[in-house]
């Protein structure tokens, strides 16, 4: 019986995967070309998000500024989630929900790019940031799941909403993790040319 549902598990995110590389690999697309013309116009991305989405955002950090599969310069990324005295500073003299908008406030240029990620679209900080950055001139992709929530309604013409076609949690952060590879992929390649085994 636990075997089986394990199983399940495993069918369920295979399932899940066949279903949003149809339905996402055009916004992952679009967010490729959103990040490699703010990395070539000497931009930075910032990444934010809370729980599992703020390892995704620290895992894609170190991606881009360390490397991916293939040796190239460090790419320039900031995960807004891993400074703790600056977090705790924030949330303890303003409020919980602005811990990733103040950081937006004061690392933010225009052509700069936020990764702003939530499964529900609706983690009012990261909201706040996508405010911030919008002040800011910035581009936003959104990496969200269940209908995109509040963030899909932030969002612009030259903003990128991946959405996860899913309700839970764990299988949305599961195709968060392929996309982010993804992008990660892309842009090399979009940098780099094909690697030269293919």
């Amino acid at each position: 019986m636990l075997e089986q549902r394990i199983q399940q598990q495993f069918f369920d995110s295979a399932d899940l995967k066949y279903a949003a590389a149809e339905v996402l690999s055009r916004p992952i697309a679009d967010a490729v070309g959103a990040l490699v013309d703010c990395i070539t116009a000497g931009g930075k991305v910032l990444a934010c998000g809370n729980g599992g989405s703020a390892a995704d955002a620290q895992h894609f950090a170190a991606e881009f500024v360390g490397r991916f599969e293939r040796e190239r310069p460090g790419l320039a990324a900031i995960a807004l989630t891993t400074d703790t005295s600056l977090m705790t500073a924030i949330a303890n003299d303003y409020d919980f929900n602005v811990i990733f908008s103040k950081q937006v406030q004061a690392l933010g240029q225009p052509g700069d790019v936020l990764l702003a990620i939530s499964t529900t679209g609706n983690s009012a900080n990261v909201v706040a940031a996508i405010e911030a950055a919008r002040a800011k001139e910035m581009i936003v992709i959104a990496l969200t799941g269940h209908k995109g929530g509040k963030m899909r309604e932030l969002l612009i013409e030259t903003d990128v909403l991946i959405c996860v076609p899913h309700e839970r949690t764990a299988r949305i952060q599961e195709v968060h993790l392929l996309v982010l590879h993804c992008l990660c992929d892309a842009v090399d390649l979009q940098l780099l040319g094909e690697p030269e085994d293919t």
